[in-house]
């Protein structure tokens, strides 16, 4: 089944805000001390935070809808929305995630060819990510996509460091 992939505006900000809590606190909320999550939720899911992002010329989140159904959403990065890399060259896929209803439908694999798309179609010769170490599931797929670790930075959930990995794929190849 193709999902559909809608450009999200701020038309869909409450959407939005639903979403990106609730699939984040899916995935990482076993994994984490609740006040730390609880902390990085109300920053980085804030309404406010959300609103700048969409209008942000250089970020863009789209959603996935099987059958009408939301069932999950990625964010782009270009220029210096980007999280670390910050090049013209480079895309960053900061955000990839399929709400639990819909998991096992290859609906992730679908958005990030999606984004790779988009990344080609926008002349950009790689897109990369950061990935918790700690998330071998998700490495797996973007290693199984093409993916390569090329480097590690500090991500902090409320005051818990982590350590991500820098993880990123040559458009070219396509």
């Amino acid at each position: 089944m193709q999902p559909l992939f809608q450009k999200c505006t701020l038309l869909n900000l409450d959407q939005l805000v639903r979403i990106s809590r609730k699939t984040f606190v899916d995935a990482f909320e076993k994994d984490n001390d609740p006040k730390d999550l609880r902390t990085y939720c109300d920053f980085a899911f804030d309404r406010n935070k959300l609103s700048q992002e969409l209008t942000n010329p250089n970020t863009t989140f789209y959603f996935a809808y099987i059958d009408e159904h939301l069932a999950g959403y990625f964010k782009l990065n270009e220029l210096e929305a980007q999280t670390d890399i910050k090049s013209q060259e480079s895309i960053e896929l900061e955000r990839i995630y399929v709400l639990e209803g819909f998991q096992g439908q290859k609906i992730g694999k679908k958005m990030l060819n999606e984004a790779m798309n988009l990344g080609s179609r926008r002349n950009k010769a790689y897109i990369w990510l950061g990935v918790w170490e700690k998330n071998t599931d998700a490495i797996r797929f973007y290693q199984k996509h093409g993916f390569l670790k090329f480097n590690t930075y500090p991500f902090y959930i409320g005051e818990g460091r982590q350590t991500d990995w820098l993880m990123r794929y040559d458009l070219s190849k396509d």
